[in-house]
């Protein structure tokens, strides 16, 4: 007769490729459901860049779901007022995110990406992390997936995640050569210490101009983090090489805290990134193999959604996984299927906010902006709403 243990299903074991925001996040929550994971990270060392991000609401659903606290309150700030302004710093309409948070009973944080990272390194525990690995192929096979890297080292799993962000080594295998989507635009950002009269304890500001926006961000600590974008073509913001001058011109006028922290930020503090996503990728995965976070959906960041919506990857994928142990193909299929549509709209809106609010035409300006005044509130928080309810 068959022991117990001969009819028990072996624990998967999965390997994650990247330690970024989705690879991180994805080991803790595998990690709280009892699957197996390693990390397997292509740079030698973890270094979060200098800028931020806002883990909003949904996401934080999504983690309370599997009673994954990363204390992010604590660590950044609560959105308490979220404002859309003109250049000279006249509200344009403010956003009911405070009503839409309250009403789903789940704060939106804005936090560094440093702060995020050593909150989730703190939750992956004991979890293997290998650095200097940079994947080159990997191989399915009946016995599982064989990972090769790039300094000839080789690893097993029975499943991969493909958490590698926009250039992602295990989506090349999967879709070949793609070509990337310029936005038509630089992004210059920064994180400093600051403090301005006009502020207030998370606060959150968009500045809309003409072919250029500004954004203040309460990350807590007494820190803003600031981001400025300019219409330009790829070919220049590609391989931008201006200074703080430049930055400083391009917001000649506006608002006395735009330019305040501008000239309060060091020029090596500023992060200058081109604008791009890709098109929407239908297959993210084969076999044992499938995709999360930028690797799978790629967005521009403008609904500032892109760390939300590996978020969401994250834990839904746990779920599967955890609940299909022995079938890590099933599970991964069932996973994309269940986040193929909300990431499909996330990547749309993303472009079409980020067009509307890059508009470099005055006149259309003024009507954009004229429209989003007459908007209702009904309308605002229903289209909040439906961002930062998690869908799971």
């Amino acid at each position: 007769m068959a022991s117990g243990r001969a009819n028990s299903v072996r624990r998967t074991e999965v390997a994650v490729v990247g330690a970024g925001i989705g690879g991180l996040t994805a080991a803790v929550a595998l990690r709280r459901l009892g699957v197996g994971v390693r990390i397997y990270e292509r740079a030698t060392e973890l270094r979060a860049a200098g800028s931020a991000l806002s883990v909003m609401g949904n996401a934080i659903s999504a983690l309370r779901s599997l009673d994954i606290d990363l204390g992010l309150e604590k660590r950044g700030q609560v959105i308490e007022t979220f404002s859309i302004r003109d250049t000279r710093g006249e509200v344009i309409r403010d956003l009911p995110i405070r009503a839409v948070t309250e009403r789903l009973g789940v704060p939106s944080v804005c936090v560094t990406r440093a702060d995020l990272q050593e909150a989730l390194l703190e939750g992956i525990g004991d979890v293997p992390l290998t650095l200097g690995a940079a994947l080159s192929a990997y191989e399915v096979g009946e016995a599982g997936v064989t990972l090769r890297f790039e300094d000839g080292s080789e690893a097993r799993a029975d499943a991969v995640i493909g958490a590698d962000g926009f250039n992602s080594a295990v989506r090349g295998q999967l879709a070949g050569p793609e070509e990337s989507r310029d936005g038509g635009y630089i992004c210059w950002l920064a994180v400093v210490p600051f403090e301005h009269p006009a502020l207030r304890p998370g606060y959150v500001g968009h500045y809309w101009g003409t072919g250029r926006r500004f954004g203040l961000v309460d990350v807590g600590h007494g820190r803003y983090y600031w981001w400025g974008t300019k219409n330009m073509p790829a070919a220049r913001s590609y391989g931008w090489d201006g200074g703080r001058d430049e930055i400083a011109d391009t917001y000649a006028g506006w608002a006395d805290e735009v330019t305040e922290i501008i000239r309060a930020t060091p020029a090596e503090a500023v992060l200058a990134v081109p604008s791009r996503d890709r098109a929407f990728l239908e297959r993210w995965g084969e076999g044992p193999v499938t995709l999360l976070g930028d690797a799978a959906h790629p967005m521009l960041t403008s609904l500032g959604q892109g760390s939300a919506m590996a978020v969401e990857d994250a834990v839904a994928l746990a779920r599967r996984l955890a609940a299909a142990p022995g079938d890590p193909a099933a599970a991964f299929r069932a996973y994309e299927d269940e986040r193929r549509e909300r990431t499909r709209e996330m990547v749309a809106a993303s472009r079409a906010v980020s067009e509307l609010e890059q508009l470099a035409d005055p006149g259309e300006c003024a009507l954009r902006d004229e429209r989003l005044r007459l908007t209702g509130e009904e309308e605002l928080e229903r289209q909040q709403e439906a961002a930062l309810r998690w869908p799971g």
